[in-house]
This record gives C-alpha cells, structure tokens and sequence, in this order.
C-alpha cells in the first residue's frame, strides 16, 4: 500500500517553482495536504523566500549533510523530526539524500523529474542538462515523471508520469518550458491522489498525457 502523504517538507535547491505549483494547489483546495517546512543546501536559494513568505519553517543544510556518508546526516534528521512531518517533497533538490532519510521516511519521499524517466535519467541529468540531452537525441516527445526516491539517482518507483509534444521546439530552453508547465500540474495532481489513496502503481508504464 502507498503512503498517504498529510504534512509536507520540501527540499529545493533553486527558484522553487514546483513548490509555487504545490502551495497554490493546497490553497486553492486542489490538495488536501498540509505544507510544513522547506530547506535547502544552499543559503542563497529563492525557494527559501518563497516558503518564508507562505508561512513555512525554513533551513539550510550545507554540503555535509548529503550524500552516501555524509557525518552531519543526522542533523537534517533532527531538524525535519522536529517538524513533525510525514513526507519529504524533492521539487528541484540537486543534492543526493542520505540513507537515514530514506530510512525515517520509507515510500513517502517523492521527487518529480524533468524527463520520462528510465530515459534521460541517473547523475548528472538535472535542469537544463536533461533538456539539453532531450533536444540533441531528436526526441518528439517529453515529459515528466513523479517517483519515489531510493539509494540511486532516479531510480525509485515510478508513480505518475505526463508526456507533452515537442513539435515545433526551437531548442533546449523551449523543451524545458514546456516540460515546467507538464511538472506543475503533473506534482501537485499526483500528491492529491496519494493523498486520496487513489493512485495505484501498474508494473506497465504509468504514463498519461
């Protein structure tokens, strides 16, 4: 069964565009979820503005508290436990999240990708490097893929994905807008229905335009 995500945490390493996206679907009763929290791995990062500005605890964890063996771990852990938050959010989150998150968090750790994913996925396929790959690979067609998040890159369960056409693309820059606009909805959508219990994983491809 999947978790049924209640009290969010974002983690976001950019703008926060999908955190934008997320808090406008809560306020205007599209999710049911609560947003708690938001931190980031860096101090300058405008997610952090914009959680302020709606209210949320925020806080910044530097580059020892990611990775396979990060030793201030445990200090991310400490922080969100205090947050009293049931599920962790990547929306644009550059950094890899270390076991003991995945360990208090099993199945309700969620991170949307730019990409219809297995393709243009694993270290290094972030941003505009996945868009950059998308357009030099002569794709029609693009996407977005919401997953849960495990030990690999990219490589957790898939449980939403939505595809947009990339006829008539200029280049790289309009793969991505176009996907943006795909994420936008595709995150907050696919959070609802968590939330609902309504999603169900198929072992086929889950992916809908």
């Amino acid at each position: 069964m999947l978790h049924r995500p209640e009290r969010l945490a974002f983690l976001a390493s950019g703008t926060g565009s999908n955190v934008r996206a997320i808090l406008t679907a809560i306020r205007e009763k599209r999710l049911g979820c609560r947003a708690v929290c938001l931190l980031s791995d860096r101090a300058k990062a405008p997610a952090l503005e914009l959680a302020r500005a709606a209210g949320l605890e925020t806080a910044v964890f530097g580059r020892a508290c990611w990775g396979d063996h990060a030793p201030r771990a445990d200090d991310v852990l400490d922080w969100l436990r205090g947050q009293a938050v049931d599920s962790l959010v990547l929306a644009g989150f550059l950094r890899k999240v270390p076991a003991v998150l995945l360990e208090a968090w099993p199945g309700a750790i969620y991170n949307i990708h730019p990409a219809l994913l297995p393709s243009f996925g694993g270290p290094g396929m972030y941003g505009s490097h996945v868009h950059r790959a998308v357009w030099n690979a002569g794709c029609r067609v693009s996407g977005a893929t919401v997953h849960l998040v495990d030990g690999i890159y990219d490589h957790g369960t898939i449980l939403a994905q939505a595809s947009t056409d990339l006829e008539g693309a200029s280049g790289p820059d309009e793969v991505a807008a176009r996907v943006l606009a795909v994420e936008h909805r595709l995150f907050a959508d696919t959070l609802e229905r968590l939330h609902r219990g309504t999603l169900t994983v198929r072992k086929e491809s889950p992916l809908h335009g």
